[in-house]
């Protein structure tokens, strides 16, 4: 992709929004619960920096720098965090925002938050299984949910179906 003026503004803006979330919003709360859970130093060790900043701190990738952006093949996509199964490949779609997008998640993979960080009213996506930031879900999907699951590809790994 050819770095444009759009582009750099873009990621300076994505950088500005994900400084400001981490300072307003964490994926889990002191009393919350989830089935997989690790102390902070834990969860420093077993993520990436770019995975900890997202998945703990709820901090925005830069657009268009996900490997998954455009994975097309058939599969599952799953928490960087714990594993757990989030997205079946035939949901996913090019909505041309430069992060993978869903228009529905699997049974059970997700669980959503109100975020009024930045004086927006937005809804987070945190992962069931350990309580990660995953992404924000928009009503302005592709039928039949008309739901776009707008996701950070950081969050996410990808398990290919074995045919």
């Amino acid at each position: 992709m050819m770095m444009t003026r759009r582009v750099a503004l873009g990621a300076v803006a994505a950088a500005a929004i994900a400084a400001e979330a981490r300072k307003t919003m964490r994926p889990a709360k002191a009393g919350e619960t989830f089935p997989v859970t690790h102390d902070d130093a834990e969860w420093h060790r077993l993520l990436t920096p770019e995975q900890y900043a997202v998945l703990r701190q709820s901090a925005t990738e830069r657009p268009f720098t996900s490997s998954l952006l455009h994975e097309r093949r058939v599969g599952v996509f799953t928490c960087a965090g714990c594993a757990r199964d989030l997205f079946a490949s035939a949901t996913k779609f090019d909505s041309g925002t430069g992060w993978p997008s869903f228009w529905a998640p699997l049974e059970q993979a997700v669980e959503t938050k109100s975020d009024d960080s930045f004086g927006m009213n937005r809804t987070a996506v945190r992962c069931h299984g350990c309580g990660g930031h995953l992404g924000h879900v928009f009503d302005d999907g592709p039928k039949p949910t008309g739901l776009r699951y707008c996701m950070n590809g950081v969050a996410m790994n990808f398990k290919a179906e074995i045919a």
